[in-house]
C-alpha cells in the first residue's frame, strides 16, 4: 500500500488549476503576458481601492478603477482627489502599485527568487527581456538586480531629500508625503498627495530639483543605470550605442522644451526671471519623461505651448525605464528614416550608426498604432464629451496613451465612457504601444513566426 499523502479533491483542483496556468505562461507570447499580469495588479488594486478601510469618502466603482488602472500604468491621471479621498491605508494601496507598476510586475518576485539562491525560469528571463527591451548581452538575472538595488536607492535617497522641504513648508505627516513623493516621482507616476500637486512650490528650487532628478533618473530608463555600473565593475570604459543615443536625445528634447516654454508661453513669461526658467524646464522635464507632476497650471498655456507638449509627452521617455510614450529610441529611430529618406540614401544611419531593419519596422508600426489609437480614442471621445474643447481631449488621450498624466482639468467631468476609454489608453501605454497591439491582435500559432525581441521596441 502506498504511503503517499492523499490530497483532497479540492486541493487537486487547484494544484491542476495552477499547473494549467504555469504550462499555459510558457506558451503565451510575453505581449499578452504583459497586458494579463498589469491587469491582474489593476483588478486586485480595484477591488482593495473599493473596501471602506481604504476610503476617507465614498467613491464610485469606476473612479476607483480608474485610480487603480492610473497607478498600475504609472499616469496619474485622476479622477478624485487621492490625498482627500483615500485613506492612509489607501494611500499605501496605491503606493504599492505605483512601486509594481514602475518597476515591472515581475521584476520584485524575480527579485526575491535570486535573493533565495534559485534561478529564473525560462518564462521570466524572456519576460524580463520585453519588459525593459534588454539587448542580447544583458543577462536577465544581473539586470533585475541592478534595477532593485538602484530603484530603492533612488527612492530613500530621494525621500531623505524631500522631507526637510515639505517639513519646511508645512505639509502634514511630511515623512508619509515624503516617501510618496519620491516614489511616484521615481517611478514617473505623477500622483501627488496635494490637491494642486506642486504648484504652491513653483519658486522653490530645492523640490523642483530633487523631483527632476528623481524623474529623469526613473525615466532615462534602468539600461542607463545597468551601463553606467557595468563601467563601474567591469573592464568597459564607454558607453553603449544605446545609452548615448538615450541620453542625447533626452537632452535635445528637454532643451527644446525649456526654451519654447521659456520664450513662447506668456503665462510663464510673466514670472520673476528665475522663477520662469524653473517653471520652463520643470513643465518641458514633466512632459518629456512622462512623471505628470506640474508646478504651473496646464489650463492657462497657450496653444504653441501645448503644441509642443503633446510632441513631449508622445514621445515619452526611455526604454527599459519606468516612464511611458512611444520612447526616445523609437524617435530617433524615425528621424534617422527621415533624414536618410531626404538625402535619398538606402542605409539609415543615425549618431553615425546604422539601425538594423527590424528597428525601423518596430518603431515605424509603433508610430502608426500609436495614430491608430489615438485617432480612434479621440472620435470616441467628441461623440460622448461635449463640455471640453477639442484640444483639452486630445490632449488628455495623449497624455492616458503615454502615461503622462498631465490634464487640462477635464478628467473628473469625463463621462463613464470616456473614462473607460482613457483607462483603455493607460494600460497600453504601460504595457507599451506596440506590445499592446501584439497582444491583442497575436495568435498563438503565430508566436514562433516572429521574434519578441526583434519587435519590440
Amino acid at each position: 500500500m502506498s504511503n503517499a499523502p492523499v490530497l483532497k479533491a479540492p486541493w487537486r483542483s487547484l494544484l491542476r488549476f495552477l499547473g494549467g496556468i504555469r504550462r499555459l505562461s510558457r506558451r503565451t507570447n510575453p505581449a499578452k503576458l504583459l497586458l494579463i499580469g498589469y491587469s491582474l495588479y489593476a483588478l486586485i488594486g480595484w477591488f482593495v481601492l473599493c473596501l471602506p478601510l481604504s476610503q476617507s469618502r465614498p467613491v464610485a466603482p469606476l473612479d476607483s478603477l480608474f485610480t487603480s488602472v492610473s497607478a498600475v500604468s504609472t499616469t496619474g491621471l485622476v479622477t478624485v482627489d487621492p490625498g482627500s479621498t483615500y485613506s492612509p491605508f489607501g494611500q499605501f494601496v496605491l503606493l504599492c502599485l505605483i512601486q509594481a507598476g514602475g518597476v515591472g510586475y515581475m521584476t520584485i518576485g524575480s527579485f526575491i527568487m535570486l535573493a533565495r539562491h534559485a534561478r529564473l525560469s525560462s518564462m521570466r528571463s524572456r519576460m524580463t527581456r520585453v519588459t525593459f527591451s534588454l539587448p542580447n548581452q544583458a543577462t536577465p538575472a544581473q539586470f533585475i538586480r541592478t534595477v532593485i538595488l538602484f530603484t530603492f536607492a533612488c527612492e530613500a535617497l530621494g525621500a531623505l531629500a524631500l522631507y526637510p522641504v515639505l517639513a519646511r513648508a508645512g505639509i502634514d505627516n511630511p515623512a508619509w508625503s515624503a516617501i510618496f513623493h519620491s516614489i511616484s516621482a521615481f517611478c514617473t507616476a505623477g500622483f501627488s498627495l496635494n490637491p494642486d500637486s506642486f504648484e504652491a512650490f513653483r519658486d522653490d528650487p530645492a523640490l523642483n530639483l530633487i523631483i527632476s532628478a528623481l524623474s529623469l533618473l526613473g525615466a532615462l530608463g534602468f539600461l542607463i543605470a545597468w551601463d553606467i555600473w557595468r563601467n563601474f565593475t567591469s573592464r568597459a570604459h564607454h558607453l553603449t550605442y544605446t545609452s548615448k543615443v538615450i541620453l542625447r536625445m533626452t537632452a535635445i528634447l528637454l532643451l527644446l522644451g525649456t526654451a519654447v516654454f521659456f520664450l513662447a508661453e506668456p503665462s510663464i513669461a510673466s514670472l520673476p526671471q528665475d522663477e520662469r526658467l524653473m517653471a520652463a524646464f520643470f513643465q518641458s522635464m514633466t512632459a518629456s519623461t512622462t512623471v505628470g507632476f506640474d508646478t504651473h497650471p496646464i489650463g492657462t498655456m497657450g496653444y504653441p505651448s501645448l503644441l509642443i507638449l503633446f510632441l513631449l509627452m508622445a514621445v515619452g521617455a526611455s526604454p527599459s525605464g519606468t516612464g511611458g510614450g512611444l520612447k526616445t529610441t523609437t524617435f530617433a529611430a524615425m528621424l534617422g528614416l527621415l533624414r536618410s529618406t531626404l538625402k535619398q540614401r538606402r542605409r539609415v544611419v543615425f549618431f553615425n550608426r546604422p539601425i538594423s531593419p527590424s528597428r525601423l519596422q518596430a518603431a515605424g508600426a509603433a508610430v502608426f498604432y500609436f495614430m491608430v489609437l489615438l485617432t480612434a480614442s479621440v472620435f470616441i471621445l467628441t461623440l460622448t464629451e461635449h463640455g471640453p474643447h477639442f484640444e483639452q481631449l486630445v490632449f488628455e488621450a495623449i497624455s492616458a496613451l503615454g502615461t503622462v498624466g498631465l490634464s487640462t482639468g477635464i478628467t473628473g467631468s469625463l463621462s463613464d465612457i470616456g473614462k473607460l476609454v482613457i483607462i483603455i489608453l493607460m494600460m497600453a501605454g504601460r504595457v507599451g504601444i506596440l506590445s499592446f497591439g501584439i497582444a491583442v491582435a497575436l495568435h498563438e500559432d503565430s508566436e514562433e513566426e516572429t521574434s519578441d525581441h526583434e519587435l519590440i521596441p
